[in-house]
C-alpha cells in the first residue's frame, strides 16, 4: 500500500467483490466481477465496480493486472508472485514459485533509488493450448 493511501472503510460492495474475486483464481475482468457482484447486490452499477475495484488496489486489498488499454485482470492476492498468460486463449494463472526478492535491491542499486516490488509475467501457451 503506498504511502499516501487513505485509510478507508470496508463498505457492503466492497466486501463482496473480494468475496467473489477471492473465491476465484481466473484473475477475471471487471466485466465478470460485476456479473458476479449483481447476483446478491442488484441494483450494483459497472461504474461502482470500477471505483471500488480502484480503492481496493489502493488499499493493498488485491493487485491489478493491466495490460495496456484493452483490459485489466484482479487477483484476489495482493501479495507479490509472478503470472502466466497464455497467447491464445488470454488464460492468465498464478505461478507457484519463490519471488526473487534480491531483485529490488539489485536495481534499487543500479538506479540509486528504492524498489518496493517488481512484476514479472511469463507468456506463452498454457497446456490445453498447446496440445489442441
Amino acid at each position: 500500500m503506498s504511502k499516501m493511501a487513505k485509510k478507508r472503510r470496508m463498505t457492503k460492495q466492497r466486501k463482496k467483490i473480494l468475496e467473489v474475486l477471492r473465491s476465484t483464481t481466473s484473475h477475471p475482468t471487471a466485466d465478470w466481477i460485476y456479473e458476479q457482484v449483481k447476483k446478491d447486490i442488484s441494483n450494483i452499477s459497472l461504474g461502482t465496480i470500477y471505483r471500488n475495484l480502484n480503492v481496493l488496489r489502493e488499499m493493498g486489498e488485491l493487485m491489478e493486472l493491466n495490460y495496456g488499454s484493452s483490459y485489466s485482470r484482479f487477483d484476489g492476492n495482493p501479495e507479490n508472485h509472478y503470472h502466466f498468460s497464455c497467447l491464445d486463449c488470454g488464460k492468465v494463472m498464478d505461478v507457484e514459485m519463490e519471488v526473487k526478492k534480491e531483485m529490488n535491491q539489485k536495481v534499487a542499486e543500479k538506479i540509486g533509488g528504492e524498489v518496493v516490488h517488481h512484476r514479472s509475467e511469463f507468456f506463452g501457451y498454457c497446456p490445453d493450448c498447446k496440445s489442441a
